[in-house]
């Protein structure tokens, strides 16, 4: 596990044979979601889950949905 600059330290990433990648990071105790993480699909799919709480997702098909760190939510299409 390595540290840098930007105030999060790695924990895990990787691309499984699907080719399917994923990286998570440990933000620490100061954050909204300690333990933030994304994935992105050989369909071009991903989603993210942020420090501050929020998360996004994007399909195959580019619709999108955003959740706020307030709870609130959006979506869209690319």
């Amino acid at each position: 596990m390595s540290s840098n600059n930007q105030g999060y330290s790695y924990k895990s990433s990787g691309t499984n044979s699907e080719g399917n990648h994923y990286c998570a990071r440990d933000y620490g105790s100061g954050a909204a979601n300690s333990n933030a993480y994304h994935y992105s699909n050989s369909d071009g799919s991903y989603y993210y889950s942020n420090a501050n709480g929020s998360t996004y997702h994007s399909s195959s098909s580019g619709n999108s949905t955003y959740t706020a760190p307030s709870g609130g939510s959006g979506s869209g299409k690319k």
